[in-house]
């Protein structure tokens, strides 16, 4: 990341970009954050810093991004959160590792299936494994044919 053709240090560059990207703020909203830390800038160049280098930010990102197994395995179980039932769908790699959760209220099979639609297309396993009844292995299997696995 080459940050010598700007007037301010890659920190404070680093920073203003990371406001933008991680917190749903406005480039004006950045800029007053940055104002209050003593560094008087505009939103515009924030704005310019945001274009530059979120790429390059989120190559090095993946790059870092932990490896995930090739084979995975499904839940889906309810449990109660404050008193709650609620619906917990997990994916988990071979060795123990969560690839991801979803936490409903209530049991829905599409977004189920969205959510490891998401899954699949950031990190594609060989093999999905599912632990449920006969019923949701026939459910499944149009999923499977669905995202091209086997089963």
């Amino acid at each position: 990341m080459n940050t010598k053709v700007h007037c301010y240090p890659k920190a404070i560059i680093l920073q203003g970009v990371y406001f933008k990207l991680r917190f749903t703020l406005s480039y004006r909203d950045v800029e007053e954050i940055m104002k209050m830390r003593g560094i008087e800038i505009d939103h515009a160049t924030i704005q310019c810093w945001v274009f530059k280098f979120a790429p390059v930010i989120e190559l090095q990102m993946k790059k870092r991004k932990s490896r995930l197994g090739i084979s995975w395995r499904m839940d889906e179980t309810y449990i109660k959160v404050k008193g709650l039932r609620c619906y917990l769908y997990r994916a988990v790699d071979k060795s123990g590792n969560t690839v991801d959760f979803l936490l409903t209220r209530r049991r829905q099979r599409m977004s189920a299936q969205s959510f490891l639609i998401k899954e699949v297309n950031n990190c594609r396993p060989r093999v999905i494994n599912n632990r449920q009844k006969r019923l949701e292995h026939q459910r499944n299997e149009s999923l499977q044919q669905e995202l091209f696995f086997e089963y």
